[in-house]
């Protein structure tokens, strides 16, 4: 029996990822599938199971 592919994101890829503005811990966040960072106040898409690290690519937080 084959496993189907997931696209649920590796958490444990989360420790060796920093903010490419930063360079920061990133916290993430299931729900939206998408990796933050605070103090950069970017949050950096997950597609795919895929972190997309690219700061054209991520959402701006507002408070």
């Amino acid at each position: 029996m084959t496993e189907a592919p997931t696209t649920e994101f590796d958490r444990r890829m989360i420790e060796a990822l920093v903010c490419p503005v930063t360079q920061t811990v990133l916290r993430y966040d299931a729900e939206k599938q998408e990796l933050v960072s605070k103090a950069a106040r970017l949050a950096f898409p997950i597609r795919g199971g895929i972190p997309v690290m690219l700061v054209d690519e991520a959402r701006k937080i507002e408070d």
